[in-house]
This record gives structure tokens, sequence and C-alpha cells, in this order.
């Protein structure tokens, strides 16, 4: 799997759309997907708009819980990487961050494009 790091800051505003959510390995039994390490896995997925154009929506995944994020946040992503996956006829990207953190002085109902 091919890694590709991401400049986070050529990104433009990074919003909370979803909470953080444990990512399960198993919807059945509920078990929560674990990094190398042993730590549960995060997903949080956050909107990205670069310079007026449309919104896109990108799931991240992170170790561990990310806290003080809520959605409609705006948040700072730090070790941003992409992912190229493929697993027979389906393929797309993943990413995955060091950490998730909220922007503080931003509240989900605040105006303004700029953090």
């Amino acid at each position: 799997m091919q890694s590709i790091p991401v400049d986070t800051a050529r990104l433009g505003v990074l919003r909370c759309a979803i909470a953080p959510e444990a990512k399960l390995t198993n919807s059945e039994t509920q078990e929560v997907k674990r990094d190398r390490d042993g730590n549960p896995v995060w997903t949080v997925a956050v909107t990205v708009r670069q310079d007026g154009r449309r919104i896109s929506v990108i799931e991240i995944a992170v170790s561990g819980q990310p806290k003080g994020i809520e959605e409609g946040q705006i948040v700072r992503v730090t070790g941003l990487t992409a992912f190229m996956w493929s697993m027979g006829d389906r393929h797309g990207v993943s990413f995955r961050a060091d950490a998730i953190t909220p922007v503080h002085g931003t509240a989900a109902g605040a105006k303004g494009g700029d953090a």
C-alpha cells in the first residue's frame, strides 16, 4: 500500500462533519479496530473546502479517541497521509492522521471561513 503525505495547509478550512466514532472491524460483535500498538482506531468525517470550490468530505482514521471535537467545529489535522488501496475490482483512497484537534474559538455556529 502506497502512502502519500498530505499538506493540510493547502486544504483550506477543515471542519468536523461527523463527530469521532470508533472504527469497527465487525458490526455484529461491535469489535473496535486496533492499530499496531493495540490502541483503538477512531474515525472523523471532515469537510474540505479550497478557495470557494465545492466541499468534499473525507473520513480520517486516527489512533485513540480525539477529544473536544464536535460537529461543525473547525479542526486541525496533523500528520495526514493518504493511502491508495484496491481489493479485487474495488479501489480508493483512505486517510490516516497522527492527530485531530479542535481549533479553539471556533464554535459550530461561528460564521466566516478562515481559521
